[in-house]
Protein backbone atom coordinates (compact mmCIF):
# COMPACT_ATOMS: atom_id res chain seq x y z
CA UNK A 1 0.00 0.00 0.00
CA UNK A 2 1.79 3.10 -1.27
CA UNK A 3 1.98 6.63 0.97
CA UNK A 4 -1.01 8.40 0.38
CA UNK A 5 -0.75 11.49 -1.77
CA UNK A 6 -1.29 13.76 0.62
CA UNK A 7 1.50 12.59 2.69
CA UNK A 8 4.04 13.08 -0.34
CA UNK A 9 4.91 16.13 0.82
CA UNK A 10 6.05 14.80 4.29
CA UNK A 11 7.23 12.01 2.60
CA UNK A 12 9.37 13.69 0.84
CA UNK A 13 10.95 15.56 3.80
CA UNK A 14 11.77 12.39 5.29
CA UNK A 15 13.90 11.01 2.56
CA UNK A 16 15.53 14.35 2.31
CA UNK A 17 16.68 13.32 5.89
CA UNK A 18 16.97 10.26 5.61
CA UNK A 19 19.01 9.91 2.39
CA UNK A 20 17.14 7.39 0.97
CA UNK A 21 13.84 5.77 0.40
CA UNK A 22 11.36 4.74 3.00
CA UNK A 23 10.92 1.02 3.39
CA UNK A 24 7.54 0.52 3.35
CA UNK A 25 4.54 -1.87 5.60
CA UNK A 26 0.83 -1.38 4.90
CA UNK A 27 0.45 0.77 7.86
CA UNK A 28 3.58 2.77 8.07
CA UNK A 29 6.60 3.97 5.86
CA UNK A 30 9.89 3.74 7.51
CA UNK A 31 12.65 5.98 6.49
CA UNK A 32 16.56 5.41 7.86
CA UNK A 33 19.20 7.48 8.18
CA UNK A 34 22.58 7.82 9.19
CA UNK A 35 21.53 7.52 13.17
CA UNK A 36 17.98 8.21 13.14
CA UNK A 37 15.19 6.31 11.96
CA UNK A 38 11.94 8.02 11.52
CA UNK A 39 8.51 6.60 11.33
CA UNK A 40 5.45 7.85 10.02
CA UNK A 41 2.08 6.21 9.95
CA UNK A 42 0.46 6.15 6.73
CA UNK A 43 -2.98 7.79 6.94
CA UNK A 44 -5.53 4.94 5.56
CA UNK A 45 -8.09 3.04 7.11
CA UNK A 46 -8.25 -0.86 7.18
CA UNK A 47 -10.32 -3.46 9.05
CA UNK A 48 -8.58 -3.28 12.18
CA UNK A 49 -7.28 0.40 12.44
CA UNK A 50 -7.55 3.71 10.90
CA UNK A 51 -4.96 5.94 10.88
CA UNK A 52 -6.85 8.35 8.50
CA UNK A 53 -7.11 11.30 11.07
CA UNK A 54 -4.22 13.22 12.35
CA UNK A 55 -5.41 12.63 16.09
CA UNK A 56 -5.30 9.00 15.64
CA UNK A 57 -1.85 9.49 14.28
CA UNK A 58 -0.59 11.47 16.85
CA UNK A 59 -2.07 9.39 19.74
CA UNK A 60 -0.71 5.79 18.32
CA UNK A 61 2.93 7.65 17.50
CA UNK A 62 2.91 8.85 21.53
CA UNK A 63 1.08 5.25 22.30
CA UNK A 64 4.23 3.43 20.62
CA UNK A 65 6.37 5.47 22.38
CA UNK A 66 5.28 4.63 25.56
CA UNK A 67 4.86 1.14 24.72
CA UNK A 68 8.55 0.24 24.06
CA UNK A 69 10.70 2.72 26.29
CA UNK A 70 10.61 0.36 28.78
CA UNK A 71 11.75 -2.80 26.99
CA UNK A 72 13.88 -1.01 24.70
CA UNK A 73 15.49 2.12 26.52
CA UNK A 74 17.58 4.36 24.20
CA UNK A 75 16.01 2.75 20.93
CA UNK A 76 13.18 4.90 21.29
CA UNK A 77 13.72 8.71 20.75
CA UNK A 78 10.74 10.74 20.91
CA UNK A 79 7.63 11.85 18.88
CA UNK A 80 8.08 14.63 16.59
CA UNK A 81 5.45 17.38 14.80
CA UNK A 82 5.93 17.52 11.19
CA UNK A 83 5.00 21.37 10.51
CA UNK A 84 4.10 24.06 7.94
CA UNK A 85 6.12 26.90 7.54
CA UNK A 86 6.35 29.19 4.88
CA UNK A 87 9.16 28.01 4.02
CA UNK A 88 7.84 24.38 3.26
CA UNK A 89 7.72 21.75 5.74
CA UNK A 90 10.07 21.20 8.40
CA UNK A 91 10.51 18.59 11.56
CA UNK A 92 10.11 20.02 15.12
CA UNK A 93 8.79 23.77 13.96
CA UNK A 94 6.44 26.03 15.63
CA UNK A 95 3.91 26.36 12.61
CA UNK A 96 0.74 24.19 11.34
CA UNK A 97 1.06 20.78 12.62
CA UNK A 98 0.35 18.02 9.32
CA UNK A 99 1.77 14.94 10.83
CA UNK A 100 3.40 12.82 13.27
CA UNK A 101 6.39 11.35 13.52
CA UNK A 102 8.37 8.49 16.06
CA UNK A 103 11.85 9.07 15.81
CA UNK A 104 14.74 6.16 16.79
CA UNK A 105 18.12 4.75 16.72
CA UNK A 106 19.54 3.48 14.08
CA UNK A 107 19.71 -0.47 14.54
CA UNK A 108 22.20 -2.42 11.86
CA UNK A 109 19.88 -4.38 9.34
CA UNK A 110 22.25 -7.59 10.52
CA UNK A 111 20.92 -7.31 14.13
CA UNK A 112 16.83 -7.57 13.14
CA UNK A 113 16.51 -11.18 14.65
CA UNK A 114 14.37 -11.94 11.10
CA UNK A 115 17.67 -11.45 9.72
CA UNK A 116 19.63 -13.39 11.50
CA UNK A 117 17.64 -15.99 11.38
CA UNK A 118 17.64 -16.09 7.58
CA UNK A 119 21.32 -15.67 7.69
CA UNK A 120 21.07 -19.11 9.71
CA UNK A 121 22.78 -17.24 12.87
CA UNK A 122 20.24 -18.57 15.58
CA UNK A 123 22.66 -20.51 17.98
CA UNK A 124 21.26 -21.86 21.28
CA UNK A 125 22.67 -18.97 23.60
CA UNK A 126 20.63 -16.21 21.32
CA UNK A 127 17.49 -18.47 21.71
CA UNK A 128 17.85 -19.17 25.32
CA UNK A 129 18.70 -15.05 25.58
CA UNK A 130 15.59 -14.23 23.41
CA UNK A 131 13.33 -16.56 25.42
CA UNK A 132 14.61 -14.79 28.72
CA UNK A 133 14.03 -11.56 27.39
CA UNK A 134 10.49 -12.50 26.38
CA UNK A 135 10.03 -14.05 29.74
CA UNK A 136 11.17 -10.95 31.38
CA UNK A 137 9.05 -8.48 29.32
CA UNK A 138 6.37 -10.93 30.28
CA UNK A 139 6.58 -10.59 34.59
CA UNK A 140 6.59 -6.92 34.18
CA UNK A 141 3.13 -6.69 32.63
CA UNK A 142 0.15 -6.09 35.23
CA UNK A 143 -2.35 -8.30 34.43
CA UNK A 144 -6.01 -7.34 33.36
CA UNK A 145 -9.29 -8.64 33.50
CA UNK A 146 -10.50 -9.74 29.75
CA UNK A 147 -13.16 -12.77 28.08
CA UNK A 148 -10.25 -13.99 26.44
CA UNK A 149 -12.81 -16.77 24.93
CA UNK A 150 -14.59 -14.41 23.58
CA UNK A 151 -11.73 -12.14 22.51
CA UNK A 152 -10.03 -15.13 20.57
CA UNK A 153 -13.38 -16.07 18.77
CA UNK A 154 -13.58 -12.70 17.45
CA UNK A 155 -9.66 -12.92 16.59
CA UNK A 156 -10.67 -16.03 14.57
CA UNK A 157 -13.45 -14.62 12.80
CA UNK A 158 -11.80 -11.33 12.05
CA UNK A 159 -8.70 -13.23 10.62
CA UNK A 160 -11.42 -15.49 8.43
CA UNK A 161 -12.75 -12.38 6.76
CA UNK A 162 -9.56 -10.53 6.06
CA UNK A 163 -8.31 -13.91 4.77
CA UNK A 164 -11.43 -14.24 2.63
CA UNK A 165 -11.61 -10.46 1.53
CA UNK A 166 -7.53 -11.50 0.44
CA UNK A 167 -8.65 -13.35 -1.77
CA UNK A 168 -7.87 -17.15 0.40
CA UNK A 169 -9.90 -20.06 -0.52
CA UNK A 170 -12.93 -19.66 0.71
CA UNK A 171 -13.83 -23.32 1.66
CA UNK A 172 -10.77 -23.65 3.53
CA UNK A 173 -10.93 -20.74 5.23
CA UNK A 174 -14.63 -21.47 6.21
CA UNK A 175 -13.27 -25.01 7.47
CA UNK A 176 -10.47 -23.31 9.25
CA UNK A 177 -12.60 -21.27 11.23
CA UNK A 178 -14.76 -23.75 12.50
CA UNK A 179 -12.09 -25.82 13.51
CA UNK A 180 -10.64 -22.90 15.32
CA UNK A 181 -13.75 -22.26 16.92
CA UNK A 182 -14.04 -26.13 18.15
CA UNK A 183 -10.57 -25.55 19.34
CA UNK A 184 -11.49 -22.57 21.66
CA UNK A 185 -14.45 -24.12 22.74
CA UNK A 186 -12.43 -27.14 23.98
CA UNK A 187 -10.22 -25.10 26.28
CA UNK A 188 -12.90 -22.27 27.61
CA UNK A 189 -12.07 -23.52 31.02
CA UNK A 190 -8.50 -23.53 30.82
CA UNK A 191 -8.76 -19.89 29.44
CA UNK A 192 -10.74 -18.90 31.82
CA UNK A 193 -8.49 -20.28 34.57
CA UNK A 194 -5.90 -18.69 33.42
CA UNK A 195 -7.26 -14.84 33.31
CA UNK A 196 -8.48 -15.32 36.34
CA UNK A 197 -4.64 -16.46 37.23
CA UNK A 198 -3.41 -13.46 35.83
CA UNK A 199 -2.17 -14.79 32.60
CA UNK A 200 -4.26 -12.14 30.51
CA UNK A 201 -2.28 -9.10 30.51
CA UNK A 202 -1.92 -6.19 28.17
CA UNK A 203 1.05 -7.30 25.76
CA UNK A 204 3.44 -6.78 22.86
CA UNK A 205 0.57 -8.10 20.76
CA UNK A 206 3.11 -8.50 17.45
CA UNK A 207 5.87 -10.09 18.79
CA UNK A 208 7.42 -12.07 15.61
CA UNK A 209 11.09 -12.36 15.03
CA UNK A 210 10.95 -8.56 12.92
CA UNK A 211 9.92 -7.07 15.80
CA UNK A 212 13.04 -8.22 17.74
CA UNK A 213 16.47 -7.12 17.71
CA UNK A 214 19.66 -6.84 19.31
CA UNK A 215 20.50 -3.38 21.01
CA UNK A 216 23.25 -3.08 23.13
CA UNK A 217 23.96 -6.40 22.91
CA UNK A 218 20.84 -8.12 24.31
CA UNK A 219 17.78 -9.24 22.10
CA UNK A 220 14.83 -7.13 23.64
CA UNK A 221 11.02 -6.30 21.87
CA UNK A 222 9.84 -3.36 20.31
CA UNK A 223 7.15 -2.04 17.92
CA UNK A 224 4.44 -3.08 20.34
CA UNK A 225 0.76 -3.29 18.83
CA UNK A 226 0.34 0.23 19.78
CA UNK A 227 -3.11 0.87 17.73
CA UNK A 228 -5.63 -1.87 19.67
CA UNK A 229 -5.20 -2.11 23.46
CA UNK A 230 -7.95 -5.32 23.03
CA UNK A 231 -6.06 -6.91 20.44
CA UNK A 232 -2.96 -6.43 22.60
CA UNK A 233 -4.96 -7.42 25.64
CA UNK A 234 -3.94 -11.65 25.19
CA UNK A 235 -2.77 -14.24 26.95
CA UNK A 236 0.92 -14.34 27.31
CA UNK A 237 0.85 -17.94 26.15
CA UNK A 238 -0.57 -15.81 22.77
CA UNK A 239 2.00 -13.56 22.76
CA UNK A 240 4.55 -16.13 22.82
CA UNK A 241 3.16 -18.16 19.87
CA UNK A 242 3.96 -15.18 17.30
CA UNK A 243 7.37 -15.82 18.17
CA UNK A 244 7.33 -19.51 18.25
CA UNK A 245 5.39 -19.90 14.73
CA UNK A 246 7.63 -17.38 13.20
CA UNK A 247 10.78 -19.31 14.53
CA UNK A 248 9.54 -22.73 13.36
CA UNK A 249 8.62 -21.04 9.81
CA UNK A 250 11.83 -19.09 9.42
CA UNK A 251 14.67 -21.35 11.81
CA UNK A 252 13.36 -24.87 11.94
CA UNK A 253 11.46 -26.51 14.74
CA UNK A 254 14.45 -27.21 17.21
CA UNK A 255 14.72 -23.52 17.39
CA UNK A 256 11.77 -22.94 17.92
CA UNK A 257 11.38 -25.53 20.36
CA UNK A 258 14.65 -24.45 22.34
CA UNK A 259 12.78 -21.33 23.28
CA UNK A 260 9.62 -22.80 24.17
CA UNK A 261 11.17 -25.02 26.63
CA UNK A 262 13.67 -22.21 28.20
CA UNK A 263 10.63 -19.84 28.29
CA UNK A 264 8.65 -22.74 30.48
CA UNK A 265 11.60 -23.15 32.59
CA UNK A 266 12.12 -19.64 33.34
CA UNK A 267 8.06 -19.16 33.86
CA UNK A 268 6.99 -22.58 34.93
CA UNK A 269 4.07 -21.44 33.12
CA UNK A 270 3.32 -25.13 31.76
CA UNK A 271 -0.21 -24.90 31.12
CA UNK A 272 -0.03 -22.59 27.94
CA UNK A 273 0.85 -25.53 26.00
CA UNK A 274 -2.11 -26.98 25.67
CA UNK A 275 -3.40 -23.83 24.35
CA UNK A 276 -0.57 -24.20 21.48
CA UNK A 277 -2.78 -25.35 18.60
CA UNK A 278 -5.28 -22.62 18.62
CA UNK A 279 -2.72 -19.72 19.06
CA UNK A 280 0.12 -21.35 16.80
CA UNK A 281 -2.56 -22.00 13.98
CA UNK A 282 -4.52 -17.99 14.53
CA UNK A 283 -0.67 -16.34 14.29
CA UNK A 284 -0.18 -18.83 11.17
CA UNK A 285 -3.07 -17.75 9.59
CA UNK A 286 -2.77 -13.60 10.22
CA UNK A 287 0.72 -14.36 7.97
CA UNK A 288 -1.89 -16.24 5.60
CA UNK A 289 -3.71 -13.46 4.71
CA UNK A 290 -1.64 -10.88 5.08
CA UNK A 291 0.86 -12.32 2.77
CA UNK A 292 -2.70 -12.85 0.42
CA UNK A 293 -3.11 -9.37 0.89
CA UNK A 294 0.38 -8.16 -0.96
CA UNK A 295 0.12 -10.49 -3.53
CA UNK A 296 2.53 -13.22 -2.35
CA UNK A 297 0.55 -16.12 -3.19
CA UNK A 298 3.00 -19.10 -2.67
CA UNK A 299 3.63 -18.36 0.95
CA UNK A 300 -0.12 -17.22 1.85
CA UNK A 301 -0.61 -20.56 1.34
CA UNK A 302 2.07 -22.39 2.92
CA UNK A 303 0.96 -20.55 5.97
CA UNK A 304 -2.23 -21.20 5.21
CA UNK A 305 -1.69 -24.99 5.77
CA UNK A 306 0.45 -24.31 8.74
CA UNK A 307 -2.84 -22.80 10.65
CA UNK A 308 -5.03 -25.92 8.95
CA UNK A 309 -2.26 -27.96 10.56
CA UNK A 310 -1.40 -26.91 13.87
CA UNK A 311 -5.44 -27.87 14.59
CA UNK A 312 -5.08 -31.47 13.87
CA UNK A 313 -4.68 -33.17 16.70
CA UNK A 314 -1.41 -35.11 17.22
CA UNK A 315 -0.74 -37.85 19.82
CA UNK A 316 1.43 -37.21 22.68
CA UNK A 317 3.60 -39.11 24.34
CA UNK A 318 6.31 -39.03 27.57
CA UNK A 319 9.48 -40.14 27.49
CA UNK A 320 11.28 -40.05 30.81
CA UNK A 321 15.90 -40.17 30.24
CA UNK A 322 17.49 -40.84 33.64
CA UNK A 323 21.19 -41.66 33.96
CA UNK A 324 24.36 -40.39 36.14
CA UNK A 325 25.55 -37.13 35.36
CA UNK A 326 27.28 -37.04 32.35
CA UNK A 327 25.11 -39.74 30.62
CA UNK A 328 23.95 -36.81 27.81
CA UNK A 329 20.71 -36.74 29.54
CA UNK A 330 20.12 -33.03 28.74
CA UNK A 331 21.36 -33.35 24.85
CA UNK A 332 19.33 -36.51 24.27
CA UNK A 333 16.49 -34.87 25.32
CA UNK A 334 17.26 -31.48 23.74
CA UNK A 335 17.76 -33.74 20.25
CA UNK A 336 14.86 -35.81 20.96
CA UNK A 337 12.22 -32.93 21.79
CA UNK A 338 11.61 -31.65 18.37
CA UNK A 339 10.54 -34.52 17.33
CA UNK A 340 7.90 -35.65 19.35
CA UNK A 341 4.38 -34.32 19.31
CA UNK A 342 2.43 -31.05 18.57
CA UNK A 343 4.21 -28.22 17.66
CA UNK A 344 7.00 -27.07 18.32
CA UNK A 345 7.94 -30.74 19.69
CA UNK A 346 7.84 -31.85 22.98
CA UNK A 347 8.12 -30.04 26.66
CA UNK A 348 11.31 -30.57 28.10
CA UNK A 349 10.96 -30.84 31.87
CA UNK A 350 14.96 -30.90 33.42
CA UNK A 351 15.10 -31.20 37.43
CA UNK A 352 17.67 -29.31 37.29
CA UNK A 353 15.95 -25.94 35.89
CA UNK A 354 13.29 -27.11 38.06
CA UNK A 355 15.42 -26.85 41.00
CA UNK A 356 17.13 -23.19 40.19
CA UNK A 357 13.21 -21.83 39.58
CA UNK A 358 11.98 -22.80 42.56
CA UNK A 359 15.23 -20.87 44.11
CA UNK A 360 14.15 -17.90 42.21
CA UNK A 361 17.74 -17.94 40.50
CA UNK A 362 18.49 -18.25 36.25
CA UNK A 363 19.06 -22.28 35.40
CA UNK A 364 23.12 -21.40 35.10
CA UNK A 365 23.02 -20.16 38.42
CA UNK A 366 24.92 -22.41 41.04
CA UNK A 367 23.05 -23.17 44.17
CA UNK A 368 25.51 -24.23 47.38
CA UNK A 369 24.78 -27.81 48.36
CA UNK A 370 22.03 -27.38 51.18
CA UNK A 371 19.55 -27.43 47.80
CA UNK A 372 20.14 -30.52 47.04
CA UNK A 373 18.56 -31.94 49.93
CA UNK A 374 16.47 -34.47 50.14
CA UNK A 375 13.46 -32.59 51.28
CA UNK A 376 14.16 -29.83 48.55
CA UNK A 377 14.89 -33.18 46.08
CA UNK A 378 11.15 -34.15 47.11
CA UNK A 379 9.63 -31.05 45.60
CA UNK A 380 11.96 -30.89 42.51
CA UNK A 381 10.72 -34.50 41.31
CA UNK A 382 7.21 -33.79 42.56
CA UNK A 383 6.76 -30.43 40.41
CA UNK A 384 8.73 -32.29 38.12
CA UNK A 385 5.57 -35.48 38.09
CA UNK A 386 2.44 -32.58 38.23
CA UNK A 387 4.37 -30.48 34.99
CA UNK A 388 4.65 -33.83 33.01
CA UNK A 389 0.84 -34.47 33.79
CA UNK A 390 -0.56 -30.75 33.00
CA UNK A 391 1.44 -31.38 29.80
CA UNK A 392 0.35 -34.47 28.58
CA UNK A 393 -2.99 -33.82 29.75
CA UNK A 394 -3.55 -30.95 27.20
CA UNK A 395 -2.30 -32.97 24.67
CA UNK A 396 1.53 -31.83 24.49
CA UNK A 397 4.45 -34.24 24.41
CA UNK A 398 6.94 -34.30 27.42
CA UNK A 399 10.47 -35.40 27.75
CA UNK A 400 11.49 -35.56 31.33
CA UNK A 401 14.97 -35.25 32.20
CA UNK A 402 16.35 -36.56 35.34
CA UNK A 403 18.59 -38.67 36.92
CA UNK A 404 15.70 -41.38 38.08
CA UNK A 405 17.88 -42.63 40.86
CA UNK A 406 15.07 -43.31 43.05
CA UNK A 407 12.44 -45.82 41.94
CA UNK A 408 9.58 -43.65 43.39
CA UNK A 409 10.15 -40.80 41.20
CA UNK A 410 10.40 -43.41 38.35
CA UNK A 411 6.94 -44.73 39.13
CA UNK A 412 5.77 -40.88 39.90
CA UNK A 413 6.24 -39.80 36.13
CA UNK A 414 5.10 -42.42 34.96
CA UNK A 415 1.79 -42.50 36.83
CA UNK A 416 1.06 -38.79 35.55
CA UNK A 417 1.72 -40.12 32.02
CA UNK A 418 -1.87 -41.46 32.64
CA UNK A 419 -3.06 -43.41 29.49
CA UNK A 420 -0.79 -41.28 27.33
CA UNK A 421 2.00 -43.58 25.97
CA UNK A 422 5.37 -43.79 28.06
CA UNK A 423 8.60 -44.88 27.70
CA UNK A 424 11.55 -44.83 30.52
CA UNK A 425 15.22 -44.70 29.10
CA UNK A 426 18.48 -45.67 31.41
CA UNK A 427 21.41 -43.99 29.67
CA UNK A 428 25.00 -45.43 30.71
CA UNK A 429 28.56 -45.07 30.03
CA UNK A 430 31.75 -45.89 31.11
CA UNK A 431 32.76 -43.79 34.42
CA UNK A 432 35.65 -42.33 32.38
CA UNK A 433 33.74 -41.07 29.90
CA UNK A 434 31.15 -39.50 32.35
CA UNK A 435 33.84 -37.56 34.20
CA UNK A 436 35.45 -36.31 31.21
CA UNK A 437 32.01 -34.56 29.82
CA UNK A 438 31.41 -32.90 33.01
CA UNK A 439 34.68 -31.61 33.32
CA UNK A 440 33.56 -30.14 29.50
CA UNK A 441 30.68 -29.05 31.08
CA UNK A 442 30.24 -24.51 30.84
CA UNK A 443 27.02 -22.50 31.58
CA UNK A 444 25.28 -25.51 31.98
CA UNK A 445 22.54 -25.85 34.17
CA UNK A 446 23.82 -28.89 36.47
CA UNK A 447 25.49 -28.36 39.38
CA UNK A 448 27.04 -31.88 39.39
CA UNK A 449 30.52 -32.53 39.34
CA UNK A 450 33.15 -35.39 39.68
CA UNK A 451 32.63 -35.82 43.15
CA UNK A 452 28.92 -35.94 42.63
CA UNK A 453 29.35 -38.76 39.88
CA UNK A 454 31.36 -40.64 41.55
CA UNK A 455 28.61 -40.70 44.86
CA UNK A 456 25.97 -41.71 42.77
CA UNK A 457 28.00 -44.05 40.52
CA UNK A 458 28.17 -46.12 43.86
CA UNK A 459 24.38 -46.55 44.16
CA UNK A 460 23.74 -46.99 40.56
CA UNK A 461 20.23 -48.31 40.39
CA UNK A 462 20.44 -49.55 37.15
CA UNK A 463 18.25 -49.63 34.08
CA UNK A 464 15.12 -51.50 36.37
CA UNK A 465 12.31 -51.92 33.92
CA UNK A 466 13.74 -49.20 31.90
CA UNK A 467 15.04 -49.35 28.60
CA UNK A 468 19.27 -49.69 28.66
CA UNK A 469 20.99 -47.57 26.54
CA UNK A 470 24.35 -46.97 25.92
CA UNK A 471 25.27 -43.46 25.65
CA UNK A 472 28.62 -43.29 24.22
CA UNK A 473 27.61 -41.96 21.17
CA UNK A 474 25.07 -39.36 21.18
CA UNK A 475 23.74 -40.17 17.88
CA UNK A 476 23.50 -44.05 18.03
CA UNK A 477 21.65 -43.57 21.62
CA UNK A 478 19.00 -41.07 20.04
CA UNK A 479 18.79 -43.44 17.04
CA UNK A 480 17.97 -46.78 19.72
CA UNK A 481 15.31 -44.61 21.55
CA UNK A 482 13.89 -43.39 18.67
CA UNK A 483 13.52 -46.94 17.21
CA UNK A 484 11.98 -47.62 20.87
CA UNK A 485 9.17 -45.00 20.45
CA UNK A 486 8.80 -45.99 17.05
CA UNK A 487 7.69 -49.23 18.36
CA UNK A 488 5.52 -48.14 20.88
CA UNK A 489 3.47 -46.37 17.70
CA UNK A 490 5.25 -42.83 18.44
CA UNK A 491 6.16 -40.84 15.07
CA UNK A 492 9.52 -39.71 15.41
Amino acid sequence: MAIPAAQAETAALLERLAGRAARETHISAVFIGENTVWKLRKAVRLAFLDFTTLAERERTARRELALNTASAPGLYRDVAAVTRTPGGLSLGGTGEVVDWVVRMARVPTGDFLDVIAADGHMTPELLDRIADAVAEDHAGRPAVPCDQVLALRQVAQGNASAARAAGLDDARVGAWLTAMLEAIAAREALLAGRARAGFVRRAHGDLHLGNMCLWRGQPVPFDALEFDEVLATIDLGYDLAFLLMDLEQRAGRASANRVLNRYVARTGDVALVALLPPFLSMRAMVRAHVAAARGEATEADAYLGTAEARLVAVTPVVVAIGGLPGTGKSTIARLLAPLLGAAPGALILRSDEIRKRLRGVAPERHLPTEAYSFEISQDVFATLADAAGIACGGGHAVVADATFMDDAHRAAVAEAAGDVPFLGVWLHAELPVLEQRILARRGDASDADVAVLRQAAANDPGPGAWLAVDATNADAALDTVKQALSELGTVC
